[in-house]
């Protein structure tokens, strides 16, 4: 990772500006990583990869186009430019085309404090595979495991670095280092199969591989068994591994280009209670050691911690600059954007309030229903907030796990699924989207 990314931005914003564009945004990304896959104890598979990516947005008389490349040669480079101002010339006007104003731009930053770079992600392929046959031999341990399907750890680091034409420039580095493992366990058409993952900015701060391999394990032997559930109205436990999903349904509802559209549910819900009282949202793009966490969005904007939901209320919608200014607010500093798309609403690090119960008191409290560990498949109506999903996980009675479960849906309404929830108390703070488990009073369950 050698290239001067800050050289290469200020070559492409004054190119297009030579070449015509009245706006100009450049994001580079240079990515390096390392995986490594086991099988019966041998490396199956160490890949090793590095390569950059830039992205050019301009803009000629409200008019834009976004091109991107993975070549940084100067003839490249070139020919981006000449052909992104062209495309522009040829677009649709768009008189929402915005970049920030002077006194919106991140000038200070401490880049620091965040601790997204782990020094030594990149040091040690031979750690990884260590991990990854340790995963593997723990999770094949476990009686009744007949197969570890995979068995990975990976590292990365990615450098960013963002330049626009109205003056901003910044970057960051950020690491991450994973380990995953994927037990099968039964015979024949008794097989199930589950898997446990974790992964972290620092390396250091990742549980060992054996504990990982034996949870994998440990969750495929409890797949064992599994049939479908009755058929009825019951109560629906959200088990941590999944919670985080209902609520990113929400936070998509939110969004501020979703709002501008009119094609969410919570459309008309500004200043509304959508939970109930004992629940708030946080998002706080500058939680420490979070792979989500970012000093700027991606308009050059500073980014601040904001309360979404407090006391159940709706606080704030998603915004950018465009979605801010089509409803007559201000940004957010929620902007997001890939190497070939222009910026638009997005999150960083979201945690829900933890509640006053462990998950086994709710199921205390559920006394019959459904505890949902996995789910599959998706269909939701974001106009109306209907909602229906493939999910497996146990059958609960007084209070207590009976039997395994799966090929079942449940269904209901987003709008109803809010104002009922109750949290436990175990969310997982190093998560980017951090959600302890969660009850939902009732849902349709589709079995058997």
């Amino acid at each position: 990772m050698n290239n001067n990314l800050e050289l290469i931005a200020k070559t492409l914003l004054e190119m297009s500006k030579k070449a015509g564009a009245d706006l100009a945004e450049t994001l580079i990304l240079e990515q390096e990583s390392i995986s490594v896959d086991t099988q019966n104890g041998s490396i199956e598979t160490l890949e090793r990869s590095e390569g950059i990516e830039v992205g050019l947005r301009v803009s000629v008389n409200n008019r834009q186009a976004c091109i991107s490349s993975s070549d940084v040669r100067k003839q490249t480079i070139e020919k981006m430019v000449e052909r992104s101002v062209a495309m522009a010339r040829e677009a649709p006007r768009d008189n929402d085309i915005l970049s920030a104003k002077p006194d919106q731009i991140a000038k200070d930053w401490d880049l620091k404090s965040l601790d997204l770079i782990d020094e030594k992600a990149m040091s040690s392929p031979e750690r990884l595979k260590n991990w990854a046959i340790e995963a593997e031999d723990k999770a094949q341990s476990v009686k009744g495991v007949t197969q570890v399907q995979s068995s990975s750890a990976s590292t990365g680091v990615i450098k960013s670095y963002l330049a626009t034409s109205n003056g901003f420039e910044g970057g960051y580095v950020r690491s991450s280092t994973n380990i995953s493992c994927v037990s099968i366990a039964g015979n024949g058409q008794d097989m199930e199969r589950d898997y446990a993952y974790e992964g972290r900015v620092h390396a250091s701060d990742l549980p060992s591989a054996s504990s990982i391999g034996l949870l994998s394990g440990q969750r495929a032997i409890e797949r064992i068994g599994s049939k479908k559930p009755p058929t009825g109205n019951y109560p629906v436990l959200y088990d941590e591994r999944v919670s985080s999903s209902l609520i990113s349904h929400f936070l998509n509802s939110i969004n501020g280009s979703s709002i501008v559209r009119g094609s969410s549910w919570l459309r008309s819900s500004m200043g509304l209670d959508i939970f109930p009282k004992n629940i708030s949202i946080l998002e706080n793009p500058h939680k420490i050691r979070s792979y989500n966490s970012r000093p700027f969005d991606a308009e050059g904007i500073k980014t601040y911690a904001k309360k979404i939901v407090s006391e159940g209320v709706l606080r704030t919608w998603l915004l950018d600059l465009t979605s801010g200014k089509k409803l007559d607010l201000s940004t957010t500093a929620n902007a997001v954007r890939s190497i070939s798309s222009p910026p638009a609403p997005g999150i960083t690090n979201i945690t829900l309030s933890n509640g006053q119960k462990s998950k086994l008191d709710l199921m205390k409290d559920m006394d019959t229903g459904l505890l949902v560990t996995s789910m599959i498949g998706l269909t939701i109506n974001p106009i109306t907030g209907d909602y229906s999903r493939g999910v497996s996980g146990f059958w609960v009675e007084n209070g207590e796990i009976q039997y395994p479960v799966n090929e079942c849906t449940i269904a209901g309404n987003l709008k109803d699924i809010f104002k009922t929830i109750m949290p436990a108390n175990d969310s997982k703070d190093h998560l980017s989207i951090s959600v302890p488990s969660l009850l939902v009073e009732g849902l349709k369950i589709a079995g058997k």
